[in-house]
């Protein structure tokens, strides 16, 4: 397992732990049952608080992507398989969706691909215009 945090970046150090194990369960890097480092450990090898771990832990938990067992610590989940198919799904029900809509491919990637980013608006990424609510 391999987590580090660039203190230059950006984006929050629990959002890169968060990002990089959940990356590296995703890719199997860290197969089901890996036991991971505590929350103190993790923080110490970083420099970072222990908060910091714990967000990104409960976040990585809240996905299904890793279990804690109390006491006996934090393990990568039998789950994570099922966040992928979630995902899967919600893409065909997203392309299915853009198809109805008449959006062209360009369109509806770079409305996924603004989202990805955390633009709350991907509308204005297209240079579109928002249509006004009924």
């Amino acid at each position: 397992m391999i987590v580090s945090v660039d203190n230059t970046s950006p984006v929050p150090p629990y959002e890169q732990v968060r990002s990089s194990l959940a990356q590296q369960i995703n890719d199997r890097t860290l197969p089901v049952g890996t036991k991971l480092p505590t929350v103190r450990k993790l923080a110490a090898d970083l420099g970072i608080a222990p908060n910091t771990i714990a967000r990104a832990y409960r976040e990585l938990e809240e996905a299904g992507l890793i279990e804690t067992r109390g006491r006996a610590g934090s393990f990568v989940g039998a789950s994570g398989d099922q966040g992928r198919q979630r995902a899967q799904q919600a893409a065909a029900d997203y392309a299915s969706i853009t198809r109805k809509l008449g959006l062209s491919q360009g369109e509806a990637l770079a409305i996924v691909s603004a989202a990805l980013e955390g633009n709350v608006t991907p509308i204005k990424a297209l240079g579109l215009r928002e249509r006004p609510a009924h």
